[in-house]
């Protein structure tokens, strides 16, 4: 569709031309006698953008660009004057004016401008729509599941979202606790600001220090250049911390210096200085044990138990497991260009499930089953039973099964050298304490050696 441009201007011949020209180039004109018939109209939602004269009668064309701006902070609105005084057009520019033209102009000069501002008003409708579209995906109310359990935690989650409290979220892995850190920065002033997740489980130490932090030149080998860090790109929104409790206890010192102070200091470098960030972390892990442990500091854990949420097991709501099932069947239909459905039976035995995987596991098998069904029928069948999901390893010793064994049979060994000192037995193993409390959790090793 053309876009569609008001002119304002008390003088017919004028609003008459300028119409003329508009038209000539593809777009679609209204005309305004007057300003306050312009800000009546240019505030109606109409227009893409608005053509003003700024000597008028009672209504100036400074009227017609507030009564815009006031209404419509997208429509975008081009001032003329006659008299090219700076004053009027740096006037005009500060109340929201994209631009101001001096009669006599030419055609290709007006059209040059008008180009100029539609290209804007396009770039930030479409900036709007993602905005829109984001905070509608993570948004409290498009969160599935209305147990009690969710609608507890959710209650909790509003209260603190448009705060800056730092926030903890605790439950099994695939339990949804990004989409929850995601719904909380929607919701929070900082919306219109990044959302930077990271994954400190994904990051080696060393890299995770200057990925966060940032790096001066020449701070290490390959650093043949300065970069900001992921702090610094996060200014002024959220930061989330997934699984925070694979973190190093060195870089956990450097978190809890940003979380007191709000600032940081890049790998090389001697000053600091101040970001604005809102933390979010996230952990499938017990931190209380973590601290007993040694692995996790505690006074960084009470900084992020400010606000904590523990996210409940799939198994603890069953009932939210159909509305879930709906959601994904939806989500890839879409997705596939298929409009399967459940044959009967199958969303009992889909309730059923244990879902040690939680709503991951059940993402997981909605889409399988989607893309297996014939005859746009999802039979029972298609739906792979969440058993057959481990591998089968009975009656034979897998690569892996050895390699526990082994690390086993190590660890314990050195426990018992070391009479259970988990400083002296990761030395003794040439791994870090987080390393060892990491194995040691896996392998189901006792703490106390």
């Amino acid at each position: 569709m053309p876009e569609r441009i008001l002119v304002v201007d008390d003088q017919r011949n004028m609003r008459t031309t300028l119409a003329l020209m508009l038209r000539s180039a593809g777009y679609e004109v209204d005309e305004a006698q007057n300003g306050a018939e312009g800000a009546e109209c240019g505030s109606s939602g109409e227009y893409d953008l608005v053509i003003s004269d700024l000597r008028m009668g009672a209504e100036s064309g400074i009227d017609v660009l507030c009564a815009v701006k006031r209404n419509l902070s997208l429509t975008e609105v081009i001032v003329m004057t006659a008299y090219g005084t700076v004053e009027s057009a740096v006037e005009a520019m500060r109340l929201g004016a994209h631009d101001y033209i001096q009669k006599p102009f030419t055609e290709a000069e007006l059209l040059v401008k008008v180009e100029r501002a539609l290209a804007k008003r396009r770039l930030a409708g479409e900036v709007q729509l993602l905005a829109s579209e984001f905070k509608e995906r993570y948004h409290f109310e498009n969160i599935v599941g209305r147990s009690a359990p969710v609608r507890a935690m959710l209650d909790r989650v509003l209260r603190v979202a448009p705060t800056d409290a730092t926030v903890l979220l605790t439950g099994e892995s695939g339990t949804g606790k990004e989409v929850v850190a995601r719904a909380i920065h929607a919701n929070s002033r900082r919306a219109a600001k990044p959302f930077v997740p990271v994954n400190c489980a994904a990051i080696t130490e060393t890299l995770l220090e200057s990925e966060l932090f940032g790096h001066a030149r020449g701070a290490f080998t390959g650093a043949v250049a300065a970069r900001k860090g992921l702090f610094e790109e996060a200014q002024g929104g959220t930061f989330f911390f997934d699984e925070i409790g694979e973190m190093s206890l060195q870089l956990q010192a450097k978190l809890l210096r940003l979380l007191e102070s709000q600032e940081i200091r890049r790998v090389g470098e001697n000053s600091s200085f101040r970001v604005d960030v809102r933390i979010i972390a996230a952990t499938n892990r017990d931190l209380r044990l973590a601290v007993r442990d040694k692995v996790f500091r505690e006074d960084l854990y009470y900084r992020f138990n400010v606000a904590r949420f523990v996210l409940p097991p799939l198994r603890e709501r069953r009932e939210d497991i159909p509305s879930l099932v709906e959601h994904y069947l939806a989500k890839f239909n879409r997705r596939h260009g298929k409009s399967v459905r459940l044959a009967e039976g199958v969303m009992p035995m889909l309730v059923a499930q244990p879902y040690p995987g939680n709503v991951r596991e059940l993402e997981n098998i909605v889409e399988q089953a989607v893309a297996f069904a014939a005859d746009d029928v999802i039979v029972v069948e298609d739906v792979m039973p969440v058993e057959s999901l481990e591998p089968q390893t009975r009656g034979q010793e897998t690569l892996a099964a050895i390699v526990d064994d082994a690390e086993r049979s190590a660890i314990e060994a050195a426990l018992r050298e070391t009479s259970g000192s988990r400083e002296r037995t990761a030395a003794k193993l040439a791994i870090s304490a987080t390393t060892l409390w990491r194995k040691m959790t896996r392998l189901g090793i006792r703490a106390d050696g």
